[in-house]
């Protein structure tokens, strides 16, 4: 099993460590057999909340979640009905067809709970026990637009901190999705969208030390979405909730004072894919933003690379990155 790497802060702004929620989608295996093999590999007792949903007991760093990702799904599973009248069996017809039809393209996710760092190698062994019991990721349908997102427990939420992560995270952004290799159902449906270049040149500029109303406020104007690769919006409702509704008034955004990565595909199916591909390319953002000196240095070069078109024809800036900018050992 590959090592995870360790991130510059361990701890959150309360002397805790910090926690990373770990989401997988993935087909293959049924939802309730998708709950039994999580519940085994965790000894957890599983409850049903409605038809498309299991909450998985007895973990003390929370629950785990196993449902089929599909909002109205869930909704509509949720609901008691009176069979025996008209409207209750047109209901049920009507959720039977949108499942059958969701069973194609819809995934089974597994929603992990906020797992301290040291916590992160069982979520590798999970995957591995996933592997065996034929889970199947990205790659194996054309239809799949399957994801692996997770969340890490922001190290503060002063404006200077968070405003380092996403200036190291705008400068790393093409590094990341050339590490990651996105599948093309997924580019195509928008769900890992990059920042406007506008917005780029923005934050990375030399002077943008915002505070955190206007951190939160040039965010929101250019981006208003969930479908970025990087999506701050939990952490801004976290903290001004006010602020961000006025802007989006989205259901599926869930306040969390964390940063939510939504970039990687989930290879589930492939022997020796694991969490450690994306969380090390993830702790590479966090290692830069928390050196001051060389972050201030690549969003200089990273300007530089942007105003000259010549320079940006004949070499890639991940190649600029890695020989210059990153060190991954």
């Amino acid at each position: 099993m590959s090592q995870l790497k360790q991130p510059p802060w361990l701890k959150n702004a309360q002397g805790t460590m910090r926690r990373v929620g770990v989401e997988l989608e993935m087909s293959g295996l049924e939802l309730d057999a998708l709950a039994a093999c999580v519940a085994d590999f965790f000894a957890l007792e599983i409850r049903s909340r409605g038809r498309y949903e299991r909450v998985l007991e007895g973990d003390p760093a929370g629950d785990w979640i196993v449902e089929l990702d599909y909002d109205l799904l869930k909704r509509l599973g949720r609901e008691t009905r009176a069979e025996d009248t008209l409207e209750g069996e047109i209901g049920r017809a009507a959720e039977d067809v949108l499942a059958w039809a969701a069973e194609a393209i819809v995934p089974v996710e597994v929603v992990g709970p906020p797992l301290p760092l040291e916590r992160l190698g069982e979520v590798e062994g999970l995957i591995v026990h996933l592997r065996e019991a034929g889970a199947k990721g990205t790659s194996d349908s054309f239809v799949n637009a399957f994801g692996m997102q997770f969340n890490p427990e922001v190290p503060g939420t002063d404006p200077d901190t968070l405003t380092a992560c996403l200036k190291a995270f705008l400068c790393l952004s093409d590094w990341l999705v050339a590490r990651a290799d996105i599948n093309l159902t997924r580019r195509v449906t928008r769900y890992v969208d990059p920042f406007p270049p506008g917005y780029i040149r923005k934050v990375i500029a030399p002077d943008y030390r915002p505070d955190l109303s206007v951190l939160i406020d040039d965010y929101l104007a250019e981006n208003p979405t969930r479908n970025r690769m990087l999506d701050m919006l939990p952490l801004f409702l976290f903290l001004d909730e006010a602020r961000v509704r006025k802007v989006t008034e989205d259901p599926l955004v869930k306040a969390r004072p964390t940063f939510h990565y939504r970039l990687p595909d989930c290879e589930i199916h492939k022997p020796g894919w694991g969490l450690h591909h994306a969380w090390n390319d993830w702790v590479e953002v966090e290692r830069l933003a928390a050196d001051e000196t060389r972050l201030n240095g690549c969003c200089a070069a990273y300007r530089a690379f942007l105003d000259r078109p010549l320079e940006r024809w004949l070499e890639t800036w991940k190649d600029v990155l890695e020989a210059e900018w990153l060190d991954l050992r």
